[in-house]
């Protein structure tokens, strides 16, 4: 759920938003069936591109989620730990009460015993009796605060040395469509009216939208389709709603004294990707990695959010050492088989970044590496394996560089820490 800090009109209409419609809308039934999972906060990620696969996992982790909403991001790092029994414990802040509910009953459904909800203001930190954190989510929050820099200043205070952040934002270009219709909608139905009123109105719109409105060829998002009530309304009629580009972004990181560890993914941001040509590629070449970045996403046109691990300027942990025969590399999320099974017949990964479909390229020893990825194993036994098959270092050692910047750059296959 979106924060707020002063007590105007737009303050009072976004608490009122989120108490009639807690979002994002959750059914804690539905955890017996599934955990969601997404980034940021991800236990792998945070293992791997906040602390670069050093920090131990026996070491406890203490998070926070500023704006947790019903719980999804606080749900699925605890139960993560919970799984993995890594010590340490979840905080989860946010001021409507409604959304409180619906995720310590999501907690209570898990039987999550390392998790805390508190009803607060994220904007009340660093706060004494919360002490700090290793980690801190702040997702889908700061572009509905009326002075997102401050926030974020606050949330720095509020973390421990050599900690870091998951962040989420809005962006621009991928959300073609939303803010003509947010204004259409705010001539129809004023932030002071209340929210049902304003809900009929923007389901009324919905369903005489022309068929020239841009929103209706933006198949980047569907909060407005299959998000229900609360996704409706915290789409089209948030009363305080900001977007970023990816440079605008890295400029609030840095006035708050961080800095950017990862882009997620880290391919999404690349415009090689998408440049094919020779030349063109000589010219991308020569741009500083902010450029770059800002050129993939102008290029590309789809990205509706940019997601960020960041860490305080100048303590960025050493990028993970995948060459390492003691790194134990380990599939993000699901078997590896099931990237296997996506690899083309030409020996490319097809990753989608929303609706764009890109060809990573592999080596051909892909496969058989992919196949040994347990995240038990590490990069040792995976080449001692592929040793006792015939396939010495000296294509062993050049094949798995690639692949690994390939699929680490897709944040598909990650390092695990240190027990």
């Amino acid at each position: 759920m979106a924060e707020d800090q002063a007590p105007d009109n737009r303050d009072r209409s976004l608490a009122d938003q989120y108490e009639a419609y807690p979002y994002p809308a959750r059914d804690p039934r539905d955890e017996a069936k599934r955990l969601l999972v997404g980034s940021p906060s991800h236990l792998r990620e945070i293992d791997h591109w906040v602390f670069g696969a050093r920090r131990p996992a026996s070491e406890p982790l203490h998070a926070l989620v500023a704006g947790c909403g019903t719980g999804d991001a606080a749900i699925m790092l605890a139960a993560q730990m919970q799984r993995d029994n890594r010590a340490g414990r979840v905080t989860g802040l946010d001021r409507s009460a409604a959304a409180l509910g619906i995720a310590r009953a999501r907690a209570e459904a898990r039987g999550l015993s390392n998790i805390a909800f508190h009803q607060r203001s994220l904007l009340d930190l660093p706060a004494d009796d919360l002490g700090s954190f290793d980690y801190i989510d702040c997702c889908g929050v700061l572009h509905h605060l009326p002075d997102p820099p401050a926030a974020l200043r606050g949330l720095e205070r509020s973390l421990r040395p050599g900690g870091g952040m998951g962040l989420m934002v809005y962006a621009p270009h991928g959300r073609t469509g939303v803010y003509m219709l947010q204004h259409a909608l705010a001539l129809l139905a004023p932030h002071d009216d209340p929210p049902p009123a304003r809900l009929d109105v923007a389901r009324r719109v919905m369903r005489h939208l022309p068929a020239t409105a841009w929103l209706r060829a933006n198949a980047n998002f569907g909060d407005h389709l299959q998000g229900g009530d609360a996704g409706l309304y915290d789409l089209l009629l948030n009363p305080r709603d900001a977007s970023y580009t990816i440079d605008a972004f890295l400029d609030l990181l840095d006035g708050a004294g961080l800095q950017a560890a990862c882009l997620l993914e880290p391919a999404r941001y690349d415009p090689d990707l998408l440049l094919p040509d020779p030349r063109l590629r000589a010219r991308t070449a020569a741009l500083p990695p902010a450029a770059r970045a800002a050129l993939a996403e102008a290029l590309a046109g789809n990205m509706n959010t940019h997601v960020v691990y960041a860490v305080r300027r100048g303590e960025a942990p050493p990028p993970p050492d995948a060459a390492a025969p003691d790194a134990v590399p380990v599939v993000r999320e699901g078997p590896a088989e099931a990237l296997l099974a996506r690899i083309a017949p030409d020996g490319t990964l097809p990753m989608a970044f929303n609706q764009l479909t890109v060809p990573v390229p592999l080596p051909a020893l892909a496969r058989p590496i992919l196949g040994l990825i347990d995240g038990v194993r590490s990069v040792g036994a995976i080449g001692a394996v592929l040793a006792g098959r015939g396939i010495g270092a000296d294509r062993f050692t050049p094949a798995w560089a690639e692949t690994w910047r390939a699929l680490s750059r897709c944040n598909r296959v990650l390092l695990r820490p240190p027990p």
